[in-house]
């Protein structure tokens, strides 16, 4: 019997120490099993594969406790149904860009991007420690969600172009894929925005369904070869400075879960926010020099001109916008507040260092 107890709990000191396999539960646990619908194709780089990395975290942190199976766009529900379907509870999690919804929440917008507004870093200062989450907190309580930022892209491109942007005329009648407050500024310039799911990007710019695409940044466009049906390839990414990827909750959900679980669920989604943005300051670069050594992408700076115009037309929306009703204005407020204050930090630190560095 000794001898059966020594190798019994020598087996379990090496399977402890060598990593576990599969996610151990202790015998009488109760295990609890989630869906998670995304906006992403499956398995897409970055944003899709940031969507499995948040389950699998959950998952191992827990325990096997908590498990987390992820869905793909058109999986279990369209992408842009995503919303609807963690609110309904259909699915107890969901992996998106609060500007998606912005014809049912229009603030949301707020939280994902906004035109010459907050960077990464900035950002999760904001919603961390400047009064942002709560103010998406209480946005999405009418909807029984929960939001948690769950992934950031950084500083994205302005887009792909099958025609060179010389003026403020060469956006005139362009029709882009651009969505949230980035569309409707792009309206006003003359073009016309469209709102595609990612995976029917390629094929609407191939076929010549719209002129212009916007999607993340060198790592994802190389991912999807908007590189074969686009050559101009322009920069800075005006629209989307850092835009923060979101985890929907399902409120009922989640209230049912013990506090330790709960606790596992929102430090997961942090780490993902924060490793997400890790990987695409690594991977964007890399694919960047691919894009223009080996498929001879034309990388071209927006004219002064046109970004002038840009910064102009993004502060009419974005001021129109906050003025519907109080719980926008107030979102708006403390975004601009915010912004403000930490540019002139901004200023002196990262921005005269990266001058200085070059």
């Amino acid at each position: 019997m000794k001898r059966r107890d020594f190798l019994k709990t020598a087996g379990t000191g090496s399977l402890l120490a060598g990593g576990l396999s599969a996610p151990f539960i202790a015998r009488g646990a109760t295990r609890i099993r989630w869906k998670m619908v995304t906006t992403w194709p499956k398995n897409f780089p970055g944003l899709g594969t940031g969507a499995n990395h948040l389950a699998k975290l959950i998952t191992e942190m827990s325990g096997g406790r908590l498990q987390v199976k992820v869905y793909g766009a058109k999986e279990l529900v369209p992408a842009f149904e995503v919303f609807d379907a963690v609110s309904r509870g259909t699915a107890q999690m969901g992996h998106g860009a609060a500007y998606y919804w912005k014809g049912k929440v229009e603030a949301a917008q707020f939280f994902a991007a906004v035109p010459f507004g907050l960077t990464a870093d900035e950002m999760n200062g904001w919603l961390y420690h400047g009064g942002g989450m709560e103010l998406w907190r209480k946005l999405y309580e009418p909807f029984g969600l929960i939001p948690a930022a769950a992934g950031n892209t950084g500083v994205q491109m302005g887009g792909w172009f099958n025609r060179e942007i010389r003026s403020l005329a060469d956006m005139k009648g362009l029709k882009m894929r651009i969505p949230g407050l980035g569309g409707e500024v792009l309206r006003r310039l003359g073009g016309t925005p469209v709102n595609l799911p990612g995976g029917e990007i390629y094929t609407s710019l191939q076929s010549g369904a719209i002129d212009a695409t916007e999607w993340v940044g060198p790592y994802n466009d190389l991912a999807f070869g908007l590189y074969k049906a686009a050559k101009y390839y322009y920069y800075p990414g005006w629209h989307e400075p850092g835009t923060t990827l979101e985890a929907l909750i399902n409120r009922k959900a989640f209230a049912a879960l013990p506090k330790d679980l709960q606790a596992i669920v929102q430090n997961a989604c942090r780490v993902v926010n924060q490793d997400m943005l890790a990987e695409y300051m690594a991977r964007n670069n890399q694919a960047l020099h691919t894009l223009v050594t080996r498929h001879k992408v034309q990388l071209r700076a927006f004219p002064d001109e046109v970004l002038a115009r840009l910064r102009q037309l993004s502060e009419e929306v974005v001021q129109e916008v906050a003025a519907k009703d109080k719980a926008t204005r107030a979102i708006y407020d403390s975004f601009r507040a915010f912004r403000n204050q930490v540019g002139e930090w901004q200023r002196i630190s990262e921005l005269a260092y990266l001058k200085a560095r070059r």
